[in-house]
C-alpha cells in the first residue's frame, strides 16, 4: 500500500529550527513549512530590511520546492507574515520579482513577532508536477 504522505528535506535550505520538516507531499500537493530569512550555510538571519529578508525566505522556499521536484512557480498559495505591515509595499516588490507571470493566490498577515527576531516568514502550498 503506498504511503499517503512523504516528508521532504531540502539539502539547499536552512536546517529546520524545530520539530518539523521542510515540507510534506500529499495528494499531489507540497505543503511547505514557513521559511524565515536564514542563510542555509550559517543558519543566521540575513537581510537588514523586510524586503531583503523576504528575498531570502523565497530563495529558501525555492530550494524546498526543488528538493520535491517542483519550482516556486508551481505555488498555488503563499502566506507572507510580516512584523511591520508598513513594509508591505517593499516586500511586495521583491515578491513580485519571484512571480512575474501567473502568481499564486496569496495572503499577507501582520504578526507581533516571528522566530529569531525575523521580520518576515513565508510559507507555501505547491502543486507537484506529474
Amino acid at each position: 500500500m503506498p504511503h499517503h504522505r512523504e516528508s521532504i528535506t531540502a539539502p539547499r535550505a536552512p536546517e529546520a529550527i524545530g520539530p518539523y520538516v521542510h515540507a510534506v507531499a500529499a495528494g499531489g500537493l507540497l505543503f511547505c513549512s514557513g521559511q524565515i530569512p536564514l542563510d542555509p550555510r550559517s543558519g543566521e538571519i540575513v537581510g537588514a530590511t523586510a524586503a531583503d529578508q523576504a528575498g531570502r525566505c523565497l530563495e529558501n522556499l525555492a530550494a524546498v520546492c526543488e528538493a520535491a521536484g517542483a519550482t516556486l512557480g508551481d505555488a498555488v498559495r503563499v502566506t507572507v507574515y510580516l512584523t511591520d505591515m508598513s513594509a508591505f509595499a517593499a516586500v511586495n516588490e521583491v515578491y513580485a520579482s519571484f512571480f512575474e507571470h501567473d502568481p499564486p493566490a496569496r495572503v499577507a498577515i501582520g504578526v507581533a513577532s516571528l522566530p529569531r527576531g525575523a521580520q518576515v516568514e513565508i510559507d507555501a502550498v505547491v502543486a507537484l508536477p506529474r
